[in-house]
């Protein structure tokens, strides 16, 4: 059985939206737990708010070795409508996304990464579907901004492992019992 791996940026005040304003400092220790990550997934999951700004950015990128990765994965998208821009490997989920991840989980393979998509997340969180969340938090409160967990909503969560990087930055896995 495959692992889905919710991989996601947040302020210490669990602010996941424009981690680009908070994430100042990509540190060659959060580059080598990305590089991890990364290394363990074969197939990505997106929701279509993050397929759309993705699809036009990283194309363009060189930033290293997302860029690569990101390029060449196989794309899942969860969304109701046509993907308007193509990209390598990227298609749209059909039917259910819930039942879709759950057979996509029970074949063969590596990881199934979901990366930078919130309202993505925030569902499979919610029907069980992740394993694994690997949370990059920065040294940043925010304030204001979507974020990754729901008000009023639980996930029990034990720790795998937790390391602080020299930028402040803390790489925190954890599993979903």
């Amino acid at each position: 059985m495959r692992k889905v791996v919710g991989y996601t940026l947040v302020s210490v005040d669990g602010v996941a939206e424009a981690p680009e304003l908070f994430v100042l400092d990509f540190d060659a220790e959060m580059e080598a737990n990305l590089g991890e990550v990364i290394g363990a997934q074969d197939t990505v999951l997106l929701g279509r708010r993050m397929y759309d700004e993705w699809s036009d950015h990283w194309p363009r990128s060189d930033d290293e070795p997302f860029a690569d990765f990101i390029n060449t994965v196989q794309k899942y998208v969860a969304s109701s409508t046509p993907l308007a821009r193509r990209w390598t490997n990227a298609e749209r989920i059909e039917g259910p996304v819930e039942d879709f991840v759950r057979e996509l989980r029970a074949g063969d393979g590596g990881d199934i990464g979901v990366h930078g998509s919130i309202v993505l997340t925030q569902a499979l969180l919610a029907a069980g579907l992740v394993d694994e969340l690997r949370l990059v938090v920065a040294p940043r409160v925010v304030g204001r901004g979507r974020r990754l967990f729901e008000d009023g909503v639980s996930h029990p969560l034990e720790l795998v492992e937790c390391t602080g990087t020299p930028s402040g930055s803390l790489l925190v896995r954890y599993r979903l019992r």
